[in-house]
């Protein structure tokens, strides 16, 4: 469970980390099986852009060592008391989200951020079509990410709020067009951290991955997590963004009372 000052800094911000959620036994087998898919089923160069945008490892995203992560850890519980008890839908696949070693370019360093679920061609969705697929990312670290430009999971804090203002102005309809490039309230801020973290944000909290100079792979496995009414609720999640978060809610409430 969280704590109230820890869900009043995910209002406020869009994001959280939690230290060592993930036992090592359960990490280290997920991380083999990652490293057994690329030493035998292997990738190919032309597969890169597309696994990047997607996922890589697809045979194993279903199998327990990646989903027993999510569904049988406190992260399960913890996404709960975000979201209301029975609200959450166990996800049935991890994204396999590893980013590889390279060297630092003078003019490409600092991440570029996005939102999920518009579609660009590559990335299994089509340019021009946009959705709001799930409530929320946990993103579990499978390694020790300890310095910046280590392929870093990179978030913008406060821009979910920044973009639901936007939205309720301008409407969401403009995400048909791609990312808008607005004048966001705070720079990236590249998470470090150790295997078994876990990072959970909220859908519209504009996210990215740092560049990787460090020596190894920064492995992680990513899970969009829904709320029993995300698809009900379909769009609407981009201007009214707490309507599935009654922990939230709750937690709001009382600090204001």
């Amino acid at each position: 469970m969280l704590t109230r000052k820890q869900k009043l800094a995910f209002y406020e911000n869009g994001y959280i980390t939690i230290p060592g959620v993930v036992p090592q036994l359960m990490v280290d087998a997920a991380r083999q099986a990652i490293n057994h898919s690329i030493g035998a089923a292997g990738m190919h160069q032309g597969d890169l852009e597309r696994f990047r945008a997607q996922s890589y490892c697809n045979e194993i995203r279903n199998t327990p060592e990646i989903v027993d992560i999510f569904s049988k850890t406190p992260i399960y519980n913890i996404a709960e008391s975000l979201m209301g008890e029975g609200n959450v839908l166990t996800p049935s696949s991890g994204q396999i989200a590893l980013r590889f070693p390279g060297p630092l370019q003078a003019d490409a360093n600092e991440p570029r951020g996005h939102l999920d679920g518009l579609g660009n061609g590559k990335n299994g969705m089509a340019k021009g079509v946009y959705r709001r697929g799930f409530t929320a990312l946990a993103v579990v670290y499978l390694a020790d990410v300890l310095q910046p430009y280590s392929g870093n999971f990179t978030v913008w804090p406060k821009s979910h709020s920044l973009f639901a203002d936007y939205f309720k102005k301008e409407g969401h309809e403009l995400l048909a067009n791609g990312m808008p490039r607005l004048e966001l309230s705070e720079g990236p801020t590249q998470i470090v951290g150790k295997a078994g973290d876990v990072v959970l944000t909220h859908h519209q909290i504009v996210h990215s991955a740092a560049a990787n100079a460090a020596a190894d792979i920064r492995y992680a496995v990513i899970f969009r997590v829904r709320h029993v009414d995300c698809e009900k609720n379909g769009y609407d999640g981009y201007t009214d963004i707490w309507r599935e978060w009654p922990g939230i809610q709750e937690a709001v409430a009382a600090a204001e009372a």
